[in-house]
């Protein structure tokens, strides 16, 4: 099979990286979560309008909810596979909350691990962290394996690439492993996607997939988010799985995967402990409420399975503040 060819909204698509950083690094200075280490990849953010700042709180704090719920089946016997992760500090924040999973793999577009990988060497914070006694980090200019942290530059749509870079990374087919994507299926052509999510369903024994996304893109005010990423260079190839939450389900399950659910982002906020809600939205008065409704209803959270042990997730009220610094 012939490497797909660098496509023209790749470089607006990897530019999506940095703004999205930007944003988490905004809210996490106002307080919305906690999170030590995203100073290191973003050092002076834009203060980001209240809403914007709310929702990737919602944004954190769901994919947070879900990772919990799988940590509750495997304790920290599992592997997190996160697909075009940009400067997500996830591994840092699960170590300083206590977990140290068997594995725990990032992939991305070469120039954007490049970059992370820059950062990490350079930093003392970062790299004690990832490094483990008798284990040793290594690095090359795209690439970072340490003893269950591996960063790899790969294209999602290459499979052949992403299977060698998997391997590369000591991944183990056998041990249920969670893969994470924000905003990173929407980018793909269709039949890359499809090609990638089979390709997973038919290799692994035990598997969840969380992917946080647009949803209910078929009406004015989807239309005009999508104006506004085309206007950036980014076409959005894979919309068609974003016209509903049903649309969301059908893609995992067409493409092999045992089953799924998926909630707007109105649900997820709402099975936030009202407490923590109460909290944050003390954080900045926000003036325009519907827009951050109009926000919420145009991104949801969904997660698929592979096997019977990640098949009853639920997303529900929690009584208890989680473990994973977000508060």
């Amino acid at each position: 099979m012939e490497p797909p060819s660098f496509h023209p909204c790749d470089e607006a698509v990897i530019s999506t990286n940095d703004d999205a950083s930007n944003c988490k690094r905004s809210a996490v200075k106002l307080g919305y979560w906690k999170d030590d280490y995203i100073v290191h990849f973003v050092r002076n953010p834009d203060r980001k309008a209240p809403e914007i700042n709310r929702g990737y709180y919602a944004r954190v704090k769901g994919i947070e909810m879900c990772i919990e719920k799988f940590f509750k089946k495997t304790g920290d016997k599992c592997q997190i596979v996160n697909l075009g992760c940009g400067f997500d500090t996830l591994y840092w924040r699960l170590r300083e909350a206590g977990h140290m999973v068997t594995n725990f793999v990032e992939l991305d577009f070469p120039n954007v691990t490049s970059r992370k990988c820059y950062q990490i060497k350079r930093n003392k914070i970062l790299l004690e962290k990832i490094h483990v006694e008798d284990g040793e980090v290594r690095l090359s200019p795209t690439d970072l394996h340490s003893t269950n942290y591996h960063i790899v530059g790969v294209d999602l749509r290459n499979i052949e690439e992403v299977a060698l870079k998997l391997q590369q990374s000591e991944i183990d087919y056998s041990v249920p492993t969670i893969f994470l994507a924000e905003c990173v299926l929407v980018y793909i052509e269709p039949q890359n996607c499809n090609n990638l999510l089979k390709w997973f369903a038919a290799n692994f024994k035990t598997a969840a997939f969380v992917n946080y996304e647009q949803v209910n893109m078929n009406d004015r005010f989807g239309e005009v988010m999508l104006t506004n990423l085309r206007q950036r260079g980014c076409s959005l190839a894979g919309v068609d799985s974003c016209v509903s939450l049903d649309a969301q389900i059908s893609r995992f399950l067409q493409c092999n995967w045992h089953g799924a659910r998926a909630w707007d982002m109105v649900q997820i906020y709402h099975s936030i402990p009202a407490s923590e809600r109460a909290r944050t939205e003390r954080i900045e008065m926000l003036d325009e409420a519907e827009l951050l409704v109009q926000l919420f209803q145009h991104y949801c959270i969904s997660i698929a399975w592979i096997g019977d042990l990640f098949q009853d997730i639920e997303i529900t009220v929690e009584k208890q503040l989680s473990s994973l610094n977000i508060d």
